[in-house]
Order: C-alpha cells, then sequence, then structure tokens
C-alpha cells in the first residue's frame, strides 16, 4: 500500500512583489500535493503585497500570511516562516522566490527527492541545470560566489547559494534555527553547510534559474560582503558544527 503523502509548506518570503504574489500563489497551489501549504512571509511591503496575501489568505484555506513589522533580511524572514511551518506540524519544508525565478514546475522533482535525501537543493551550476537573462557580471558573482564558498568550507556541493530547497523536518529542526544570524544570500550558505555538517543527506536536482518577471532585484553591495566574511567564519570558527550523531534514523518515506 502506498504510504500517506507528507505535509508540505512552501515558505515564500516577499518584500514589494505586488505584481508576482498571486500569479505565484496560482501556479504553486496547481503543482504541490493536497496536504499542502503557502506562507507567505511578507516584511511590510509598501506597495501592497501584505494586503493581496491576505486577501489570497481569505480566498484559499491553504494559504497564510505571516507579517512582519519591517524588513530585516531575507535569512530573518524565511526563519520566521520555517519556525510557524515546523510549529504547524510540516513534514517537508520548500523555500523558494516570489518572482517566478524559481520555477514551480520544479516543486514535484524537490519533493520526490526528499523521499531519499534530507535536503534537496535546485541548483543551477550542474549538468542539466542553468541560469537565463543574466549579464555576465551577475553570472560571474553568482558562480563565483558559489565556487568561493565551496572551496573555503571543503564541500562538493556545485551551488551553496541557491535558494531553491526543499527540507525534510528533521533536518531543518537540527540546523538549530534560533543561532543562525546571516540576514543575506549568506542565509542559504550557512544553513545548507550546518546541514552537511550535521551528517545529513543533500543532493542536487537541476533546475534552470530565470530573471525575475517584474521589480527589482533585491542583491545589494553589502548582501555581498556578508557572504565573503561569514563563509569562512563558518569554516574557521565552528559555526554550524552541528551534532556528530544529528543524522536521523527514523526517516520515513513516502510514495508521493
Amino acid at each position: 500500500m502506498a504510504a500517506e503523502a507528507p505535509s508540505v509548506c512552501v515558505v515564500v518570503p516577499t518584500y514589494n512583489e505586488a505584481p508576482n504574489i498571486e500569479p505565484l500563489v496560482d501556479a504553486v497551489r496547481k503543482v504541490l500535493p493536497a496536504s499542502r501549504r503557502i506562507l507567505i512571509v511578507d516584511d511590510s511591503s509598501p506597495d501592497g503585497t501584505g494586503q493581496i496575501a491576505d486577501r489570497l489568505a481569505a480566498e484559499h484555506e491553504d494559504v497564510e500570511v505571516l507579517h512582519r513589522p519591517r524588513k530585516e533580511g531575507l535569512g530573518p524572514a524565511y526563519l520566521a516562516g520555517f519556525r510557524q511551518a515546523l510549529g504547524q506540524g510540516a513534514e517537508l519544508v520548500l523555500q523558494m522566490d516570489a518572482d517566478f525565478s524559481h520555477d514551480h514546475a520544479y516543486v514535484p522533482r524537490l519533493i520526490d527527492a526528499s523521499r531519499n535525501a534530507d535536503l534537496v537543493l535546485g541548483p543551477r551550476y550542474v549538468s542539466g541545470g542553468g541560469v537565463t537573462e543574466w549579464g555576465p557580471t551577475r553570472r560571474l558573482i553568482s558562480r563565483g560566489g558559489s565556487a568561493y564558498a565551496r572551496t573555503v568550507l571543503g564541500v562538493r556541493i556545485r551551488d551553496l547559494t541557491g535558494g531553491f530547497k526543499c527540507w525534510r523536518r528533521e533536518a531543518l529542526e537540527a540546523v538549530d534555527l534560533d543561532s543562525v544570524d546571516s540576514r543575506g544570500y549568506a542565509f542559504q550558505i550557512e544553513t545548507t553547510y550546518r546541514a552537511i555538517r550535521a551528517g545529513f543527506r543533500v543532493v542536487e536536482v537541476p533546475i534552470v534559474f530565470r530573471e525575475r518577471r517584474v521589480g527589482a532585484s533585491k542583491m545589494t553591495g553589502l548582501i555581498v560582503t556578508e557572504a565573503i566574511w561569514r563563509v569562512p567564519a563558518l569554516r574557521f570558527m565552528g559555526r554550524g558544527s552541528g551534532s556528530s550523531n544529528a543524522r536521523t534514523t527514523m526517516r520515513r518515506r513516502y510514495t508521493l
């Protein structure tokens, strides 16, 4: 007999994503299993994103909104969403951008891969993956950042800076969310590295990353700078070491 599908929560942080959030929610709802929730974490967007999200939550029982008082960065927004998802019993927690740069069509692949992994990444820099519509400078920063983090941390993961992920509950709990303090894209590096150091199985399922449909990129010089100095701190200051016996021995298998 097929096992019951796991409960899935997709966490989507937003700041000024009014044109994107409704079509994204509609698209993601169509590819998720029945036991699903979409959690929009809005940092008081001045463009009305939060109000649109509230309307969507009123229209759909599987959509909810977490309003935060101010913009604090990608990391704190995800941490707040992760805590709420775990508190509500989610067995799988996905994270993805609100601007369609992460194609919703890949969501079922990430969920399926989680049957045999604790953390599934959607990488751009592996065979079968890629990036479209970026200029050479943006490509160099992104690919170079991943190579830098991979070299300094001594791991084989090809795309440490990517933000399209599917976490099993046990792995996300072991990351120790209360001690994660990266605010920008270093958050993606730190959380993945913590999972690796804790002994969890991390796999990569290739994706093609596309430039956002509308709106402005959130990438800034401060975000790049944070990633540059935080990566060696993770390696040489013992950050994200986790427990040597953190690998779960109670891994459940699902047929999706």
